[in-house]
């Protein structure tokens, strides 16, 4: 080959690589996404953003986080028809917008969700209504009839089920940090007495501060009544019954929701529930140690018990427990019968994991938890590869072995009778064991989901 030939050869190379690097990049962001070739009627656009909205109302009242709640939203209106759509959801305030390009003025609809509950026959309900519409089984119009059904349906058992369930929460809860059976089954009847307590406070439309305070007075003076007739002996740990009750209580809160939250760049609704948390657990403390001060009038004491360590002598018994609490805690909160064998094991998975890291290294109660959590999450999200319907199931059951109610509960008893620093202290420390706990989930949850999500 002649070395003119080459020289031309080479130069054109080169010159189409600098063409390559020179050239601009591709745009940051898409923000003008195609529209039509026809754009949809007034009717059509209504109606599919009124399902939208219905079923995001839905999930962000029952806890699902605003990240996933807006997804399954803009998912569901793009199945229908409509791609071009934006979701703001600001703390309880969900707007929707289509676009409509030149060729027509955009349609805007907003909704507030002023109600909190937890109802996980419910989300899994509406989790396979978009997924029929999204595998095109089922009209805009039947999905619509169906979403309103299952708001205006009735719970899959009666309340007194979840009240068992929160009953046998917490005397699983209480066998998992050692408590004997007398204090299971007090923490057992004093949970099912709360929780009916709770519920009518809640028919009064009392503020959930105020219930929060009472569930906790209750706990600590019914354990203080009983210890002071002799029905608990003071070697029985009966602080155990309480710490079992404030797990109960914290089990409410929606950690998990607001950490992904605050990940995912949802900062205004995270901060609100945030704020939410923070004043639904003050209200724990003050009924705590509203209780405290007055059995210390009584001359008695609840003294809390040391957290017990994991080993291998009681490793079976306390797994044990610890499956039994997240299926106690399905079962409260109305998830489908079918899942609580998922709950089951993932509650008992999560505290072997928890167990394991405690005893093979020496990381510490905070690393630990976040480990264990972010097995739950990586569980979850490997659940969403198949029927997503577990998936809230799995998340919320997984982490109620690893709740703080012991740590929270020793940080209130510091703070009502011994000096103010430790007890700070020990409640920083419970803040970071359930911030570890969220934190692991949602890691877990982002490692394991699937690409597409």
């Amino acid at each position: 080959m002649r070395p003119g030939r080459i020289v031309r050869r080479v130069r054109g190379i080169v010159k189409r690589e600098a063409h390559v690097l020179l050239r601009g990049g591709e745009p940051t962001v898409d923000l003008l996404r195609q529209i039509g070739p026809d754009v949809p009627a007034d009717t059509q656009v209504i109606e599919v953003l009124d399902l939208c909205i219905q079923v995001g109302e839905v999930l962000l009242s029952t806890g699902v986080p605003v990240d996933e709640t807006s997804a399954t939203m803009m998912r569901l209106a793009a199945a229908c028809g409509l791609p071009t759509v934006d979701v703001d959801i600001t703390f309880n305030a969900i707007t929707m917008c289509y676009h409509r390009g030149n060729v027509a003025a955009p349609v805007t609809t907003m909704r507030l969700a002023n109600y909190r509950t937890t109802d996980l026959t419910r989300i899994a309900v509406i989790t396979g209504i978009v997924d029929q519409v999204m595998r095109s089984r089922m009209t805009v119009a039947a999905a619509t009839a169906a979403v309103s059904e299952t708001v205006n349906a009735r719970h899959p058992y009666p309340r007194w089920v979840a009240t068992a369930g929160l009953a046998g929460l917490a005397a699983a809860v209480a066998v998992l940090l050692g408590g004997s059976a007398v204090i299971a089954l007090t923490a057992l009847a004093v949970t099912a007495l709360i929780d009916r307590l709770g519920f009518v406070l809640h028919q009064r439309n009392v503020a959930p501060f105020f219930v929060q305070v009472t569930g906790a007075f209750m706990v600590t003076v019914a354990t203080l009544g009983l210890l002071a007739a002799g029905a608990l002996p003071s070697d029985t740990q009966p602080s155990l019954v309480i710490a079992a009750g404030l797990t109960v209580l914290l089990s409410g809160l929606t950690v998990v929701g607001t950490v992904q939250d605050a990940i995912s760049g949802f900062y205004v609704t995270a901060a609100g529930r945030a704020a939410e948390i923070a004043l639904l657990s003050a209200g724990l403390l003050a009924g705590v140690i509203l209780g405290l001060k007055l059995g210390l009038v009584f001359d008695l004491d609840l003294n809390p018990a040391e957290p017990l360590p994991a080993d291998t002598t009681g490793f079976a018994l306390t797994m044990g427990a610890a499956a039994m609490s997240a299926a106690m805690f399905a079962l409260a909160t109305y998830a489908p019968l079918r899942s609580l064998p998922a709950a089951f094991v993932i509650g008992g998975t999560a505290w072997a994991a928890y167990a394991a890291v405690t005893m093979l290294t020496d990381f510490g109660y905070v690393a630990a938890s976040g480990v264990a959590a972010t097995v739950v999450g990586v569980t979850a999200g490997l659940s969403r590869r198949g029927s997503a319907r577990v998936t809230q199931v799995i998340l919320l059951s997984g982490i109620i072995p690893l709740l703080p109610g012991l740590t929270a509960y020793r940080g209130f008893y510091q703070l009502a009778t011994q000096d103010v620093v430790s007890g700070l202290v020990t409640l920083i420390l419970a803040l970071a064991i359930g911030l570890a706990v969220a934190a692991g989930v949602v890691l877990g949850d982002l490692i394991a989901r699937p690409a597409a999500s």
